[in-house]
């Protein structure tokens, strides 16, 4: 469980950091931040069903 709380909280500063370096509106630098952390989290709890069923 603590991966997963150290996945969240890499997610949150990077996608944090990519919000405020981009470009646009505060509204779309939200948004892009936004989206960047539920893809972060997305793509790696999918990776990690997929590799969970691969035997070692």
């Amino acid at each position: 469980m603590i991966h997963f709380l150290y996945l969240v909280g890499f997610a949150f500063f990077v996608s944090a950091c990519f919000g405020v370096f981009s470009m646009g509106t505060p509204k779309e630098k939200i948004w892009y931040a936004a989206k960047t952390f539920l893809e972060f989290v997305g793509i790696s709890l999918l990776i990690a069903w997929v590799l969970y069923f691969i035997p070692f």
